[in-house]
């Protein structure tokens, strides 16, 4: 499958507590449940490059599937990570205790984001 393309985020599970344990304050977290951020992505065999436009904000990332990479968060901070495909249609990124799945489902992408504060032990 081939994640090329301009979707609108439809939704994004787990984000207020998500956003509470990686130290977003409360006000920020309301203004930004509701915003449907709108991501295009440029797909050229394993190497993405990946816009996401929330409100005014503007994140560029670019990534090669399996190799190192340099990301910007939502926070605007700068991380290393790894970012792996899981099946055809899942981009998988896991970072400073932080688990991040987009999955694509036709035209439609979904964020479902974890931190390791929120997992069960026997996760």
């Amino acid at each position: 499958m081939n994640f090329s393309g301009k979707y609108q985020l439809q939704s994004q599970e787990n984000f207020e507590a998500f956003m509470k344990a990686v130290g977003l304050p409360d006000e920020l977290i309301q203004k930004g449940k509701d915003i449907k951020g709108v991501s295009e992505i440029v797909q050229n065999g394993k190497h993405f490059k990946l816009i996401i436009t929330t409100g005014s904000k503007v994140i560029q990332n670019e990534f090669t599937l399996g190799e190192e990479c340099e990301l910007e968060t939502m926070t605007g901070e700068k991380v290393k990570a790894v970012v792996q495909m899981e099946g055809d249609n899942k981009l998988v990124t896991t970072f400073k205790g932080i688990k991040s799945m987009t999955e694509l489902n036709g035209d439609v992408i979904t964020n479902v984001s974890w931190h390791s504060e929120l997992l069960a032990p026997s996760a």
